[in-house]
């Protein structure tokens, strides 16, 4: 079932034909499509060393490229401040063969995909999302404000959003609750000053290793951003004492913890009713990240 109403349909042997004849090198390695939870791109792994990212959604050619060539400096500048591996922009392929989109390769990482629940009460595996925030905020924003409209500016900006979250939620989540932690959320101050941010740290962008963290995945959006904004990692994917752990490593006070909830519910919120029959996981990871505001007592009351 497709997750978007303008969803391209991508089928393997175009992926082979694009990927061998634009990239003749790799034309003996074995290209198989790699499972993902993933809304954005299908994914192809190239051999043991690359990945191939096809954009799923059909939009302006010319926007993706835009949108391939700044992930690229993204990733760079992720890169050089991560300390764990990160993939990395290898080349940018071209429209063909009836696929209109320009199209991406990328380092590929090993690991296992975190999940919202395997790690939730490793104490080591918070230390490492801990150690993580701690250097995207010691990385330079270069004199950058935040650049977007989107997550990590203001929480009032979301309103109109959380509307339609609200409203496609009636019978399938506790609205009326929720709708009364958003009133408190939007009212939060705002950031006092921004710094470099994933922007997008959910399981499915997380490399795990027993109790470690092994990779980040998906760096194109880093960039500057309310430092609260890297708090949803905690929410998707820590329970309560391992929460507490990876918020007295990073000393979060109280505004900025409830700032990091406020961003965690935004995103969470859109996901139980817009996956619910295209992507059960990601709408799985929704509703387990809510269930965790709403438990909370220090969030939630």
């Amino acid at each position: 079932m497709a997750m978007h109403s303008d969803e391209l349909q991508i089928e393997d042997a175009l992926v082979q034909q694009l990927i061998v004849e634009q990239f003749p090198t790799w034309r003996h390695e074995p290209i198989r499509r790699v499972a993902s939870t993933g809304t954005v791109n299908a994914i192809y792994r190239i051999g043991s060393e690359f990945t191939a990212r096809f954009p799923l959604r059909d939009i302006d050619p010319a926007d993706v490229a835009a949108d391939i060539a700044r992930e690229a400096e993204a990733m760079r500048e992720l890169s050089a401040c991560c300390p764990f591996p990160t993939p990395v922009h290898v080349a940018m392929g071209e429209p063909g063969h009836g696929y209109p989109l320009p199209w991406s390769v990328q380092t590929w990482l090993t690991g296992d995909v975190a999940t919202p629940d395997g790690l939730a009460g490793s104490t080591r595996f918070a230390r490492d999302l801990a150690a993580l925030l701690k250097a995207f905020r010691g990385a330079d924003t270069r004199g950058r404000g935040f650049m977007s409209t989107g997550r990590g500016g203001r929480l009032q900006d979301s309103d109109e959003w959380m509307d339609v979250c609200f409203r496609e939620s009636e019978g399938l989540l506790p609205v009326e609750r929720l709708r009364a932690l958003w009133n408190g959320f939007r009212s939060l101050p705002p950031a006092a000053e921004v710094v470099m941010s994933h922007r997008d740290l959910i399981p499915a962008n997380v490399l795990v290793d027993g109790e470690r963290l092994a990779g980040v995945l998906d760096g194109g959006d880093f960039a500057p951003a309310d430092p609260a904004l890297d708090l949803v990692a905690a929410w998707h994917m820590l329970d309560g004492d391992a929460r507490a752990t990876f918020r007295s490593e990073l000393g979060c006070d109280d505004v900025e913890w409830q700032r990091g909830a406020a961003w965690a519910f935004q995103q969470a919120m859109g996901l139980p009713w817009y996956y619910r029959e295209s992507n059960p996981e990601m709408s799985a990871l929704g509703r387990s990240t809510l269930t965790r505001i709403l438990t909370d007592p220090d969030v939630a009351g």
